[in-house]
């Protein structure tokens, strides 16, 4: 519950209408975000989870691409989004969650993060975004 309540309290004032949580601990600590905040949850899963018609975008890993997907009709203009993952590290898959909601005429009004990897500059793709993150680890 301290978890929540510290991913919460700082996005009450925010407006915030729908919560995006990341496959796949982001769903964990984001429906309980959105539960808490009496929103709407929106999953954002990996290529070909979601059934319905979907928009997708890809992001770099170390090793390889990835693709991030949610419903076409999950959000849509009006809706201020609460993007939620448990770990920050390079930012990839956090900036391809804020361009899926920009895509869908949606705002972001930040995103928050359990853990932050500080190291690997993660913030640096998110630039101009609220961000908040409970636990910093500045070094490997």
């Amino acid at each position: 519950a301290d978890v929540e309540d510290r991913l919460v309290a700082a996005f009450l004032d925010d407006g915030v209408t729908a919560v995006l949580g990341i496959e796949s601990r982001g769903f964990i600590f984001g429906a309980s975000v959105a539960r808490r905040l009496g929103v709407g949850f929106v999953p954002a899963r990996k290529a070909g989870k979601l059934p319905a018609e979907r928009i997708a975008e890809s992001y770099a890993l170390e090793y390889g691409e990835a693709v991030l997907e949610i419903h076409a009709d999950a959000l849509g203009p009006g809706d201020r989004v609460l993007i939620v993952d448990d770990l920050l590290a390079t930012g990839g898959t956090a900036a391809a969650a804020v361009r899926l909601v920009e895509r869908s005429g949606a705002t972001v009004v930040g995103l928050a993060f359990v853990i932050e990897l500080s190291f690997l500059s993660g913030r640096k793709p998110l630039a101009g975004h609220k961000i908040v993150a409970l636990v910093d680890y500045a070094s490997e």
